[in-house]
């Protein structure tokens, strides 16, 4: 019997990789939609001309430019970027899917907790509203609207925070800093900081192709609220480093501008009420763990035999 298909808007990407990884440890048969040429990969143009592949059963989009991409200068143009390479792709996956005469089981779209507005006293779930007014949770809000699918297909909306994995996301940008005993908080280190091991987020969007009763919106964050001062000294002690070098916001907001900084110096008490109510199992649920499974200064992949 042929392997079910999954389709992967930005399968090469931190995210992506590893997705496609655990997918075709589990039987899988794995095809990106991605700028690069390869053996399973067609463009975003391929698509469009001709649809969802054939033996489709799930949709997963993990397409996005990197908020946190220091190369590129907080211009009009590179937010417009950030904003296209969301919901331009999110659209194009839901015309595709809407079009298809085999629709696919599940579209997974990976957004991120953006969506609720920073706050130091607010507390969020899942059924919490998205009210705020920064530009991330104004492109939260288009960004999901695009995901517009007709039944039978399911629709999963992951809000994840941030990324836990050694060669992407926040661990790789801090990481040298830390090795190298130079790291600290950032600001005060008061500011909640939802997160995620890279390792529990894929196994969430497996979990949510699999089982035909989850949809709707999951927060694809870990149980454990934790302050970016927690993460410091976690990070820290899986180095065996000290980090007592505080990263003052002012700093942040010369150099990344005061609406990109606020990822880092702002943040949201979040916890995944539905993930728990739906029975998902984390195998990363707490901060310390995380961060030693990705304090390696040459980055050291996991087996998937036990997820």
């Amino acid at each position: 019997m042929a392997a079910k298909g999954i389709l992967v808007g930005g399968g090469t990407g931190f995210v992506g990789k590893r997705l496609g990884e655990l997918l075709v440890s589990k039987g899988f048969n794995v095809t990106n939609i991605s700028r690069m040429p390869a053996a399973k990969n067609i463009s975003w143009t391929h698509l469009d001309e001709h649809g969802i592949p054939a033996g489709t059963v799930g949709v997963v989009n993990c397409a996005g430019q990197q908020f946190m991409d220091f190369t590129k200068a907080w211009t009009p143009g590179f937010k417009q970027n950030i904003l296209n390479s969301r919901v331009r792709t999110t659209q194009t996956l839901s015309n595709a899917i809407n079009k298809s005469v085999n629709k696919p089981q599940v579209f997974v779209l990976i957004t991120g907790v953006g969506a609720y507005e920073p706050s130091d006293h607010k507390k969020y779930d899942e059924s919490s509203p998205t009210t705020g007014n920064d530009f991330f949770s104004k492109l939260l809000v288009e960004w999901e609207k695009a995901a517009q699918v007709s039944p039978p297909t399911r629709l999963v909306i992951i809000r994840s925070g941030a990324v836990l994995g050694r060669d992407g996301g926040m661990i790789k940008n801090m990481f040298l800093p830390f090795f190298f005993g130079v790291g600290g908080p950032i600001g005060n280190g008061q500011q909640y900081l939802p997160w995620i091991h890279l390792d529990d987020l894929v196994r969430l969007i497996h979990f949510a192709i699999e089982n035909p009763d989850v949809k709707g919106i999951l927060n694809g964050v870990a149980p454990q609220v934790i302050r970016n001062i927690d993460f410091t000294k976690a990070f820290a002690r899986a180095l065996s480093r000290p980090a007592i070098i505080p990263v003052p916001e002012t700093i942040l907001n010369i150099a990344l501008n005061p609406e990109r900084a606020m990822i880092m110096t702002k943040g949201q008490h979040v916890t995944p009420k539905r993930v728990l109510d739906y029975g998902f199992k984390y195998k990363y649920d707490n901060i310390d763990a995380a961060c030693k499974s990705v304090a390696h200064l040459f980055p050291q992949k996991q087996p998937f035999t036990d997820m």
